[in-house]
């Protein structure tokens, strides 16, 4: 025998913690509750939540539930989560972390020689933003940090893998210029 009660609040703290549909299956099993006592309480919850008019309330997706804000309050949430204003990468930023994107893993040194200055500072902000991580050591004499793009990197730029950059020939605010008074590249990019 089970307690309706409990089984109806165990059921909106599973819900409440999985954030993705619940299968009642999965939450039966939790609750330690039968499939047909689970898919009861959560038909009953969503009634109730409905009767109430709450600004939460509960949607079904085939056999799975979950937590959803109501349509009318959308215009109140938009307005609380809007984007918060970021500092926009600086140019050499950018171009910091293009080659590192590009010629991955990389060291430092590779890195300030594509760029022809330092790229201590920059490479230390790219970090802390966890756009770039280190990726090991290198095998060369001092055995430099390799560095690369981060998982953060991809979501950031809306790439899957790094397979997906473009070519530097496809991708055409992406310029590389060879500057004729030295060895080095200068790449250009316009966000």
């Amino acid at each position: 025998m089970y307690s309706k009660k409990r089984a109806k609040s165990t059921l909106e703290s599973l819900m409440y913690i999985w954030g993705e549909p619940l299968e009642v299956k999965d939450a039966a099993e939790a609750a330690e509750i039968t499939k047909e006592e689970a898919l009861e309480c959560f038909l009953e919850l969503m009634d109730e939540y409905e009767q109430e008019g709450r600004g939460i309330m509960i949607r079904r997706v085939r056999n799975s539930f979950q937590f959803a804000t109501r349509a009318e309050n959308a215009d109140a949430i938009e307005r609380l989560c809007r984007p918060v204003k970021t500092k926009k990468l600086t140019q050499a930023a950018l171009e910091t972390l293009a080659i590192v994107a590009y010629k991955q893993p990389v060291t430092r040194s590779e890195i300030d020689s594509i760029r022809g200055i330092k790229s201590d500072r920059i490479l230390d902000g790219l970090m802390k933003k966890e756009l770039i991580c280190e990726k090991g050591r290198s095998e060369g004499i001092g055995r430099p940090i390799l560095y690369g793009t981060t998982d953060i990197f991809l979501k950031q730029f809306g790439l899957t893998n790094i397979k997906e950059l473009p070519e530097f020939e496809e991708h055409e605010d992406f310029v590389i210029d060879r500057d004729e008074d030295s060895s080095y590249l200068q790449m250009k990019i316009d966000v």
